[in-house]
């Protein structure tokens, strides 16, 4: 019988089938942070129960670190309690923690693939939506609530209904100045905020097989913001190639079995999927958000739509504009912008630096912008230094922050005020995501830098190279 690369890595990892109900769903590898965890542990000890494979289980802290004097005590009590909860749990049950100052520590979905936790054909499963990041290695990742945590961490296993299989092919070559973000954000416009609903997505097409393993690292991460339950692609020899020697991969004889497993992770010819979707890669430009969803956006040369060309309440669309303090029918260039926010496990690695470095070189942050720039581990921060990345910014006018999830979301002092408007490579930009009363627009690291030399949303194209 023909099977889809889901199929295959999903019906090789039910332990039972529970009839008109859900699978009984055998995980692999189970990521914690400091705050979905500790309620989970709490309920294990109510139990008098133990974590069954604590080596499957690794811990770091992000959501609420500081990205400035790490060394110093946190100084937030929810914080610091929070930290100190996920260091004793990690420490009482044997799990592997990676807390503040470890040299592994950043955040979560970064830190996994770095060590080759992140393994094709795996199980990944953590208390937050955007372990959806790991099915670029061709792993079924998805997000869980803290009651799941705790099943995960007692049994190994979960119960789930098995989701419907969507595809989403991108062919053709990608424009000038084009990214693996834009790219996302295109397909959740086209999808919007709950076409994927119910699903869970393979990528395929040119696009996604020319992309890097960062690029598609992105792109699975926002699966979960067009409602998928997650998002994959087949591995192929980039996935190899990247994952190879990590400290955590297989070696010797147990990588030529693993590579044996590993190149049957491909859809087969004659597999069905419940919809498929396809996209040209010459219709996407760069993007940006206007609104309070992902699914609001835009090629940054585009204007802000009518109100009557929307699908959707005609109220809540205006109701959203008037929070970001726009109007239909807005030219998106120009608008000025407060901040600008690199970093999140969307766009915080290596080459979301190097990306923002091409436009800043030789340029100068613009005076009414602060921007907060974020690598998302310290592994990221040693190769900034390594490639001199750092000496750009320094010259450039920009600092670089300690690694963790920043402003992606108010939950650490990295929070943008009430009122002013972000440029941010983050995932959401719902009302107050990155703090109270502020506002977001989401875009690329190219898009991204653009704005802060220049101190308005700019169109990248027309700095490269310039």
């Amino acid at each position: 019988m023909s099977k889809t690369l889901f199929d295959k890595v999903w019906d090789s990892h039910v332990v039972r089938n529970i009839e008109d109900g859900p699978d009984v769903f055998f995980i692999d590898r189970h990521f914690i942070h400091e705050v979905t965890s500790p309620v989970a542990f709490v309920g294990l000890k109510s139990r008098g129960i133990g974590v069954m494979y604590p080596e499957k289980t690794f811990a770091t802290a992000d959501h609420n670190t500081p990205t400035w004097d790490q060394h110093l005590p946190v100084a937030d009590p929810l914080s610091a309690n929070q930290l100190e909860a996920l260091a004793t749990n990690a420490a009482e049950h044997g799990i592997s923690h990676w807390g503040l100052g470890h040299r592994n520590n950043g955040i979560v979905h970064i830190v996994g693939p770095e060590n080759g936790i992140t393994l094709p054909g795996s199980t990944i499963v953590c208390g937050d939506s955007h372990t959806s990041t790991h099915g670029a290695f061709g792993a079924i990742a998805f997000g869980i609530g803290t009651s799941e945590v705790e099943m995960v961490l007692s049994t190994q296993c979960i119960m789930q209904p098995k989701p419907k299989k969507m595809r989403i092919n991108v062919n053709g070559k990608l424009g000038f100045g084009v990214t693996p973000k834009d790219v996302a954000l295109y397909i959740i416009a086209q999808q919007t905020t709950s076409g994927a609903t119910g699903y869970f997505v393979e990528y395929a097409g040119d696009v996604f097989e020319d992309m890097t393993m960062e690029g598609r690292m992105t792109v699975c991460n926002l699966s979960i913001e067009m409602g998928a339950r997650g998002g994959m692609i087949a591995p192929d020899e980039k996935t190899y190639e990247y994952i190879k020697g990590r400290k955590h991969t297989p070696k010797g004889v147990d990588w030529d079995r693993a590579m044996e497993y590993w190149k049957t992770l491909k859809t087969d010819d004659d597999a069905e999927f419940d919809v498929e979707f396809n996209y040209d890669a010459s219709d996407i430009e760069p993007m940006i958000t206007y609104g309070t969803n992902p699914g609001m956006g835009i090629g940054v040369t585009q204007s802000i739509p009518l109100a009557e060309n929307v699908e959707g309440g005609v109220a809540t669309y205006k109701k959203s504009l008037g929070y970001m303090k726009f109007n239909e029918g807005d030219d998106m260039i120009g608008k000025q912008v407060d901040y600008v926010f690199l970093g999140s496990c969307t766009n915080g690695r290596i080459e979301d630096f190097r990306a923002f470095c091409s436009i800043i070189e030789g340029r100068q942050k613009a005076d009414n912008i602060t921007a907060w720039l974020v690598p998302g581990s310290h592994k990221v921060v040693d190769q900034i230094k390594e490639e001199g990345l750092d000496k750009i910014l320094d010259a450039s006018g920009f600092v670089l922050r300690e690694p963790g999830c920043s402003a992606c979301l108010a939950m650490n002092d990295d929070k943008v005020p009430a009122g002013k408007l972000a440029v941010s490579t983050s995932n959401r930009n719902f009302e107050g995501r990155q703090g109270p009363g502020s506002r977001t627009l989401l875009a690329s690291p190219l898009v991204a830098a653009a704005t802060a030399v220049e101190g308005v949303v700019t169109d990248p194209r027309t700095l490269i190279n310039a």
